[in-house]
């Protein structure tokens, strides 16, 4: 399975948390979750979406980004910091710095809806929080009911001082319209798992995949072959695999627990509603961990 560091960090897996029967965050867990994806595509994104990140306290998400940046260095790590309102943002920004992170993504607010001036502001002052670390937007309108599209968000960019986005739900497809509107030099990731090569040829650095928490080998195929100019119908066979995940395990995380308990890892149980699989699902996904996992 390729590894170098240039395919890895074209991969970024935002792992989900494992908790006990009894609800709590399951550390022991983590860290062998944490040890497999460093292991594999190398970057971990803590408490995100897949990591349920609504559900965890702040003192479990700083728990568990210690825990990540023990396991992967602070290169290795991207740490979520979003939250509904500005006030909780910035304190789990200041979390992340003390705890050493480097690489920070914050999701606009949400539930409510934000005007430029207010995002503008949100914005403003998780950028103070954070200091000199590197700093991503993430964009997700469906689950947070803000829309930021390209030119208003290469304004918040160039005023809030972002190394680049995260792209989740419908701007996910729109990687080249959102580096045209962005300084030189910022980043673009998409959460689409299934549009790696398209996001590559557009200009944008890689895929945040949920799904290769649990099968990260076609992903890091693919990745690997595209960087090495493989040819069309080799390209075409390995996205052929990177679509059999997506179709079966994009985007519920339990189903993607499912698919780490086949392949022997721990998934613990889940805090939220994250749609766990029906038996015959069950069996359709233990499948395909023997068919794809080295």
């Amino acid at each position: 399975m390729p590894t170098s560091a240039s395919v890895q960090s074209t991969v970024i897996t935002p792992l989900t948390t494992p908790f006990t029967a009894t609800g709590a965050v399951d550390m022991a867990a983590a860290r062998e979750l944490f040890r497999f994806t460093a292991a594999t595509t190398g970057r971990l994104m803590i408490a995100g979406t897949t990591g349920e990140f609504p559900a965890l306290d702040r003192v479990e998400r700083r728990r568990l980004l210690e825990l990540a940046l023990e396991t992967a260095g602070s290169q290795g790590v991207m740490a979520h910091t979003g939250a509904a309102d500005t006030y909780t943002a910035v304190a789990l920004t200041r979390d992340a710095v003390a705890a050493g992170a480097t690489r920070i993504a914050a999701l606009t607010p949400y539930y409510f809806t934000a005007d430029e001036g207010e995002l503008q502001d949100h914005f403003r002052r998780v950028r103070e929080a954070a200091g000199d670390t590197d700093l991503y937007a993430y964009l997700f309108p469906e689950r947070s009911g803000i829309t930021v599209g390209p030119e208003l968000f290469g304004r918040l960019a160039a005023d809030c001082g972002f190394a680049g986005v995260k792209l989740s739900g419908s701007p996910s497809t729109q990687v080249a319209a959102y580096r045209a509107a962005l300084p030189a030099g910022s980043t673009v990731y998409s959460g689409n798992d299934a549009l790696l090569t398209t996001v590559l040829d557009e200009g944008g650095a890689g895929v945040i995949s949920g799904c290769s928490g649990a099968l990260p080998e076609p992903f890091l195929e693919l990745a690997a072959a595209h960087r090495a100019g493989a040819g069309a119908g080799e390209l075409a066979r390995l996205q052929g695999r990177v679509d059999r995940v997506v179709a079966l395990l994009g985007p519920s995380v339990g189903r993607i627990k499912r698919a780490l308990v086949a392949r022997g890892l721990p998934a613990g149980t889940a805090r939220m509603t994250v749609g766990h699989p029906d038996e015959r699902t069950a069996v359709e996904i233990e499948k395909l961990v023997a068919d794809l996992a080295c």
